[in-house]
């Protein structure tokens, strides 16, 4: 995917920037380019034509970043130019004999300019490279015909990028002379027709269509084809045609975020390994209304200059070959259940993500999940229960990645776990679950779970769960690195934790009423959140941990004392503090980290503090009025201050009065007995 035109700019600014213009010894008159063996470096330097005098061998020229508008005649005079990038100019046109000297180029980017202007004349001078490979024209506002022009006779490309343009409709025509074209990026542009654009393109390998407006694509017979992204589209149906039996070579397709009702129609042969739906409507056919009657085939119509594609629909065998599958991404979609030997027909998946569905159970045993299996995503679903027997989980001995949160679950098989030999990762958080007593796990009939002698464990998330009491052995035997108990307010059992105190790197605490938690022990711990605990001070207990990371929102804090923040922030990279009530009278400790170049104080413009009168944010210094260190007040300083000034008002009035008496009555009398008209 290529980069969007304003934030290539910068980014080649900066590369600019990092390279500092020298003029290249022998070649006074240049402008200011950096020369590296055969590649001049002339980006970002104002520059409104092309540099002259550069050496005659130069293979590469960069001009990133300039100002120029024309590329005249004879302007290049290297013959051994290979590589010209003008990307991010002001370029509108490009003179019939702009490349006259320098035939041998392989690779032209124009991307984020205004090749639309004169764009005949740019035609002209491309169709006289004979060797160009590479094109790119992302970013010109270029429309299909306008596009036709400049394409024209370039029939020796093999790479062309003509994202972020104005595409609309593209049919055989447009492509059809790019015979050599392996890969093509139309991303970015407003397409919603595309009809048999790539039959004239046998050698296309990698194809971009996302952020479009296609509705469909119902005749997909590019066997050639490696990858395809046509994400971020309007795609309601992916049908593959039927009479194809040749094996197509697609490994990847990418059709997340469209609006797909259904499984996708593949390929009936395909090697097919990346299959991405996330974020559709995906649903199988089973649970469909009742007493709705379908047509046995859809015909598509609206397909110009071709036959009518009809369709068989509505059975849940019709989803092709997808026995190289490894990845297979269905989040955020509406399934309620896999077809029967749906997931058995993928002995090779080993990323499974099903998160944000519908899916009320999870029969490990009846699916019957491949060995391959690494990565299991079942969060945000619907989950009451898990089944599986032993046989079922001595086959899942590769799973390591194991995602059951958000869901209903209130009981796991004790034994879950614990034939999972590979098992590194396991995320129940916001369930039900508890954590089993040791008779419990003995007896097998606890609505919790034992987690003891799952020793390859690294990684456990229970925040959420209704956590009680812990019991003292939970994790005896465990090496965890992570865990997080957050948002289990009714927590208690301090000395489980504390078993895990020689391997722990990452802990959650987070709303826990943790209290006075000891954490000297913890010497290997580089994350703490203690947030949301209504924390009055900081745990003296941190102070001699090394800590990365630490997470103190929304506590009671008022101040941290200075030895405190002197001793935190030469080690922490990373500090949250908002929502406590600071007082602006005690941040000293504010200034420690400010002026502490290693430390990030996140969401510094939204943390707050008091003084005598107002709230304000803790940034403004300068405007809180304090109580002196001896414990008077300038309050009181303020209202001794204006007394005085009332006091000095009311006296110099008595004063005038008494000293000029009729300048008052003069001035009553004009107001108040002026004379009449009558």
């Amino acid at each position: 995917m290529s980069v969007h035109g304003p934030l290539l700019c910068r980014l080649l600014m900066l590369l600019s920037l990092w390279i500092v213009p020298t003029p290249a010894s022998g070649h006074p008159q240049q402008r200011p380019c950096r020369l590296t063996q055969r590649t001049a470096l002339c980006n970002n330097s104002n520059l409104t034509s092309v540099p002259v005098g550069l050496p005659g061998s130069t293979e590469e020229l960069q001009l990133n970043s300039n100002l120029i508008k024309t590329l005249q005649d004879d302007c290049l005079q290297y013959p051994s130019l290979a590589t010209l990038s003008l990307a991010c100019n002001h370029l509108e046109k490009l003179e019939s004999n702009t490349f006259q000297h320098s035939k041998l180029l392989k690779s032209l980017n124009f991307a984020n300019n205004n090749l639309y202007v004169s764009y005949q004349e740019t035609g002209n001078a491309l169709k006289t490279l004979p060797k160009l490979r590479s094109l790119d024209l992302s970013e010109n506002t270029l429309d299909e015909e306008i596009a036709a022009v400049l394409l024209q006779n370039l029939t020796s490309l093999e790479y062309l990028n003509l994202s972020g343009n104005l595409l609309r409709r593209i049919d055989e025509t447009s492509f059809g002379h790019l015979h050599l074209l392996k890969e093509l990026d139309l991303q970015r542009n407003l397409l919603f027709e595309i009809d048999n654009a790539f039959d004239g393109t046998p050698k296309l390998q990698r194809l971009n269509l996302a952020l479009n407006y296609l509705p469909c694509l119902t005749d997909f017979h590019m066997t050639q084809l490696v990858v395809l992204n046509a994400s971020h589209n309007f795609i309601e149906w992916f049908i593959s045609r039927e009479d194809i039996n040749d094996t197509f070579q697609i490994e990847t397709l990418d059709l997340s975020h469209n609006k797909l009702l259904f499984f996708p129609f593949l390929p009936n042969t395909s090697r097919l390994r990346n299959l991405y739906l996330s974020y559709n409507r995906v649903s199988f056919y089973e649970r469909l209304e009742d007493n709705v009657t379908f047509p046995e085939t859809v015909e598509f119509y609206n397909l110009r200059n071709t036959t009518n594609i009809t369709a068989k629909l509505w059975d849940d065998n019709l989803h092709g070959d997808i026995s190289s599958l490894e990845t297979l991404d269905l989040r955020g979609n509406q399934l309620w259940y896999f077809p029967q030997g749906f997931i058995r027909k993928m002995p090779s998946l080993s990323r499974l993500r099903l998160c944000t569905n519908c899916l009320e159970s999870l029969n490990l045993t009846l699916e019957q999940f491949s060995g391959s299996l690494y990565e299991l995503d079942v969060s945000n679903n619907r989950l009451k229960e898990i089944v599986a027997d032993d046989v079922t989980l001595v086959t899942l001995g590769n799973l390591t990645y194991l995602n059951l949160s958000l869901n209903d679950l209130d009981c796991i098989s004790s034994g879950l776990f614990l034939t999972l030999p590979s098992l590194r990762s396991v995320d129940l958080s916001y369930n039900n679950i508890g954590i089993c007593l040791p008779e419990e796990a003995e007896a097998s009939t606890g609505s919790g779970m034992d987690l003891k002698t799952t020793v390859s464990l690294r990684q456990l998330y229970l925040k959420g769960c209704n956590l009680g009491m812990i019991p003292p052995t939970a994790f005896s035997g465990l090496s965890l690195t992570h865990l997080d108990l957050s948002d289990n307010p009714m927590l208690s059992g301090q000395r489980s934790i504390q078993s895990l105190s020689s391997t722990l790197q990452h802990l959650g605490l987070g709303n826990t009423h943790i209290g006075d938690f000891d954490f000297s022990d913890f010497q290997n711990l580089k994350s703490l959140n203690i947030s949301r605990n209504s924390l009055l001070r900081l745990p003296a207990s941190i102070l001699n941990l090394d800590l990365k990371l630490l997470d103190l929102r929304d506590n009671k804090l008022s101040t941290i004392p200075s030895a405190q923040a002197n001793t935190l922030a030469p080690k922490l990279h990373t500090v949250f503090l908002t929502g406590n009530p600071f007082n602006c009278c005690q941040t000293e400790w504010f200034r420690t980290f400010e002026t502490t170049k290693t430390i990030h104080v996140v969401g510094q413009s939204d943390m707050e503090c008091t003084d005598l009168f107002q709230t304000h944010s803790i940034l403004h210094s300068r405007l809180f009025l304090c109580q002196e260190e001896n414990g008077e007040s300038i309050f009181w300083y303020i209202i001794l201050f204006a007394s005085i000034c009332v006091s000095l008002v009311g006296i110099l009035i008595i004063v005038f009065l008494t000293l000029k008496p009729k300048v008052i009555h003069k001035s009553i009398k004009n107001k108040c007995f002026k004379p009449t008209s009558y």
